[in-house]
């Protein structure tokens, strides 16, 4: 009898009390897995790979992930971030150091945290690669499905499309890169682009076919045999529009003696406007500018 009182004690125990199991409950909500995990790319000198070396900030984009939602987690990658041969790495080795390691932080997270959705962000060279990682996962190539991506916000891309979809006035030409081969495929309705008029590094004139060879060769100074058919398309694409302008003619005319000192003029007075530095204080409209309209929208989506 006392046995049969002992049973029915625990079933209705049982029946009462909450139910915990492996991977259910306060335990599990309290997992320390963000709704959402930004990866940030910080541009050309903003950051470091030298472990003893003078590390910058976060350089723009600080304006763009402070404040966040409490549920957001923002990473920033580290890597070169140099430009010439005579830096540390010349730049197609630095953005694919880039791309690399924002690539292993997203894997990373992903395989931790199966619910928190992805948000890719970066300024200038950060931009090039967070915008090739973006097109990578959008094409079906990436380690996360394109549904995990919830936002790409690319500020001063070198490789803009004009088809890319843009906040702010718009601007001529296309980034000095030439625009990605496919664009960002499934993650195109999640990716935002911001170019300020008269930045160079993302409006440079379909016509100034220096800039674009000149884009091109920065592209691909550390090239991978896997790319090699993306280079010939984007190359052909040069010489197509080339072709089509001018030709050889409108080559040696904009290598020119008189064109290169109209170059130079021109670079000089890119450099003194601060046209790709200055998205703290460019307007986009409805009151905001560039990096306010990104914080904003990071949150919106968070």
């Amino acid at each position: 009898m006392r046995s049969k009182l002992m049973w029915a004690a625990i079933g209705i125990a049982a029946m009462t009390l909450p139910c915990v199991s492996p991977g259910i409950g306060p335990a599990a909500a309290d997992s320390g897995c963000p709704s959402t995990y930004v990866v940030a790319i910080p541009g050309t000198w903003e950051t470091t790979d030298q472990p003893d070396g003078d590390r910058p900030g976060p350089g723009m984009l600080a304006a763009v992930t402070n404040g966040l939602p409490a549920t957001v987690r923002v990473d920033y990658v580290s890597y070169a971030a140099t430009a010439f041969p005579w830096e540390s790495e010349v730049y197609g080795a630095s953005k694919r150091e880039a791309v690399d390691s924002a690539r292993g932080m997203i894997a990373a997270m992903a395989h931790q945290c199966d619910a928190a959705r992805i948000a890719l962000i970066g300024y200038s060279q950060g931009a090039d690669a967070a915008g090739d990682l973006a097109a990578e996962i959008g094409t079906g190539l990436g380690v996360v499905p394109p549904h995990r991506i919830a936002a790409v916000g690319l500020i001063s891309d070198p490789r803009r499309s004009p088809a890319d979809a843009m906040v702010g006035p718009p601007v001529h030409g296309a980034g000095a890169g030439g625009p990605r081969i496919g664009g960002f495929g499934f993650v195109s309705p999640q990716t935002r682009t911001i170019c300020a008029i008269g930045d160079l590094y993302c409006a440079t004139a379909a016509d100034d076919f220096v800039t674009r060879f000149a884009g091109f060769l920065a592209q691909t100074s550390h090239p991978e045999l896997a790319n090699i058919w993306r280079y010939q398309l984007e190359m052909g694409a040069i010489i197509g529009d080339l072709m089509t302008n001018g030709g050889i003619t409108l080559l040696q005319n904009q290598l020119s003696e008189s064109a290169n000192q109209e170059r130079a003029r021109l670079f000089d007075e890119f450099y003194r406007s601060q046209a790709h530095t200055r998205y703290g204080s460019y307007p986009v409209g409805g009151g905001k500018t560039a990096l306010s309209w990104m914080h904003d929208w990071l949150s919106s989506v968070a």
